[in-house]
């Protein structure tokens, strides 16, 4: 059986998710659009690191990115082939139930989600929440 136009590539797809920090940044921008900057608060790993496995991401085609004057923007892009949907979001389902996940969500809720967040960066813009569609 021939391969789809536009078909994420399934081995493509599970190095993408062979990554706990790529796991880690699927899982914060599963339903929000979300600065670079609150990745570098949240996980505590460098910018530099992370604008690297965002990159890995969006070769993939799991993550897309705007600019919005200095800061960078990056959302989860749900893949166009239903298997390869059906595989992330079962990921992002299970990846919701682990206690590192969570804790890093908390701390995204926490650091830049509420009006009066103390550790916001450096006047960062509030994260977007974005619905995810089926292809």
């Amino acid at each position: 059986m021939p391969a789809k136009k536009n078909a994420l590539p399934l081995d493509l797809l599970f190095r993408a998710l062979a990554d706990r920090t790529r796991l880690r940044l699927l899982n914060l921008i599963a339903d929000k659009e979300i600065c670079v900057c609150y990745f570098v608060e949240i996980l505590r790993i460098s910018q530099p690191k992370i604008s690297r496995h965002l990159a890995y991401l969006r070769r993939a085609g799991l993550v897309a990115s705007r600019r919005q004057g200095r800061w960078m923007h990056y959302r989860l892009n749900a893949p166009q082939d239903a298997a390869a949907f059906e595989i992330l979001k079962e990921t992002l389902s299970h990846l919701r139930k682990l206690p590192e996940m969570q804790r890093d969500l908390a701390k995204l809720e926490t650091n830049c989600c509420s009006p009066n967040a103390a550790e916001r960066p450096r006047q960062a813009p509030q994260p977007l929440i974005l619905p995810v569609a089926a292809p």
